[in-house]
């Protein structure tokens, strides 16, 4: 039989599509050709399968050889695609077996002497593959990175020779086994952030349900560090959102390092970060900062000297929880469910609201700077805080009572979220409008309370709802069946601060 049939997988975004490699070999003047929208490093991969296959004393067929990548309008790039094209040219002219062919999926570039090469995204590859029941060849590099699926069998190999080996019988290739991931150890603590209560109580309000937070104070009051702390008191991420934030990563330009698995992402894009390094871009896209942030954090810190059009991107993820980039030919969709942590000093000198320091910058200068964070970027923040500078007596003097640890704050958030995950499963932040009424109910005094704070201070309707979510979460740290006048006073004190006149 002169047609073999091969499996293999598109990279789309964080999907994995099938491709069916069709290899058909006919009588004619001998040539090579590869259809199916596939690029540049696609139809490259001729040279590459040629050489591999006269370097391993294979016999390129002098015939008419035509490679489809089925379906023809998906787009194909990249070298993922080699080793298919070359098993299927073996297999069609008759040097191994057809029929294992049917149970397989093979992924890796091919050097010129067949040795196989790992290529990007092997992760989401492996999970189609497992739903697909079938079984998974790739080169040995790639092996850290697929084996983090579980219950598909994968096969490492060093060379396309082992795999025409094993295809035809001849020496079976190992299976690879499932490694135990070692963890990094969390070296920041929040027992190192001195003084702060309020900053404190604010970050494990945060942890608990999941919100964004805006933080404003004059330089060194401690932002940074608290919100560098924030990913010490969440908790570890579940099996699938494990897999679907290192699937972001494995397809990113950076990769994925298994010594990562179960934590959750701490992205702190510089303030000159482009629209593409923030949503993503390129061509076929790849993840920008606010996907490899998915269920993890995003800390934009200097937040008002990112470049407005930039930080306008923000809106769509932070309400739908994910970002689409369109190209000519298709779109990729990438989820991006990130907390938004965010630090500003509150005018340009950064020592307006510094009793220690004098500001020298004039009402318009301030103006200014705050209106480079729009109030539409401002309304979706649940938790404005101001961060006040420390008494300088505070550094030289050791606490009488140690400072809580880390430890201690996430026991209390992990408590908190399981409520939350037991009454709806969802954290607070993620609530819907339907949800915030079943389960966000006020006593009518509370309800006038609010009513008469959202007129006060202007708030919007969207404001209106994250407030309820904010006092959900105090509620629930505080093991709270309702929301009471105390946890909605506390919220409504997050929302307009003196700091940020624009919010207010």
């Amino acid at each position: 039989m002169n047609l073999a049939i091969v499996y293999c997988r598109a990279c789309c975004g964080i999907q994995a599509p099938l491709v069916n490699v069709e290899v058909h070999i006919s009588n004619g003047l001998p040539s090579f050709s590869i259809v199916g929208l596939a690029n540049t490093a696609v139809k490259e991969s001729k040279e590459r399968v040629r050489s591999a296959l006269l370097n391993t004393h294979f016999e390129f067929p002098a015939k008419r050889i035509t490679v489809n990548l089925a379906p023809a309008d998906l787009p194909k790039d990249g070298g993922r695609f080699d080793l298919a094209i070359a098993v299927g040219i073996l297999a069609a002219s008759g040097q191994i077996p057809l029929e294992p062919l049917q149970h397989y999926e093979f992924c890796a570039e091919l050097a010129l002497s067949g040795k196989l090469r790992q290529v990007k995204g092997i992760l989401p590859f492996a999970i189609q593959t497992r739903n697909a029941m079938r079984k998974l060849v790739i080169a040995q590099n790639s092996i850290a990175e697929a084996t983090l699926v579980q219950n598909v069998e994968i096969f490492p190999a060093e060379h396309l020779l082992e795999i025409c080996a094993h295809l035809s019988g001849n020496k079976l290739l190992t299976p690879a086994k499932v490694p135990i991931v070692q963890h990094l150890a969390k070296d920041l603590d929040f027992a190192e952030v001195k003084g702060q209560p309020q900053a404190r109580r604010v970050m494990e309000i945060v942890a608990a349900g999941g919100h964004s937070l805006l933080m404003t104070g004059p330089p060194g009051t401690g932002k940074t560090m608290l919100a560098s702390r924030l990913p010490s008191i969440l908790p570890e991420l579940s099996d699938d959102e494990a897999l679907e934030t290192a699937a972001i990563a494995s397809i990113s330009s950076q990769g994925f390092e298994p010594i990562q698995w179960r934590q959750r992402p701490f992205r702190t894009p510089h303030h000159t970060a482009s629209n593409p390094a923030l949503v993503g871009g390129s061509n076929p896209p790849r993840p920008g900062e606010i996907s490899l942030a998915h269920n993890g954090i995003l800390f934009l810190d200097e937040l008002p000297e990112f470049n407005r059009r930039v930080l306008e991107t923000l809106r769509e993820p932070l309400e739908t929880g994910q970002i689409i980039i369109s190209r000519a030919g298709y779109q990729a969709v990438f989820p991006a469910c990130f907390q938004l942590i965010a630090a500003m000093n509150p005018c340009p000198c950064g020592y307006l609201t510094d009793p220690n320091k004098d500001c020298s910058c004039t009402p318009t200068q301030i103006q200014c700077y705050r209106s480079r964070i729009s109030g539409p970027i401002l309304d979706r923040i649940d938790l404005h805080i101001e961060v006040p500078s420390l008494p300088k007596n505070t550094l030289f003097t050791h606490e009488v009572t140690p400072m809580e640890t880390s430890l201690a704050i996430r026991k209390r958030v992990m408590i908190a979220r399981e409520k939350q995950l037991q009454r709806c499963n969802k954290i607070n932040a993620r609530l819907t409008n339907p949800d915030i009424h079943r389960f966000c109910i006020l006593q009518k005094s509370d309800q006038l309370l609010l009513e008469q704070a959202i007129q006060r201070l202007n708030l919007s309707a969207r404001a209106f709802y994250r407030i309820l979510k904010v006092a959900r979460t105090i509620a629930d740290l505080q093991d709270s069946k309702m929301i009471n006048t105390h946890h909605l006073t506390e919220a409504l004190s997050y929302r307009c601060t003196p700091g940020i006149a624009s919010s207010c």
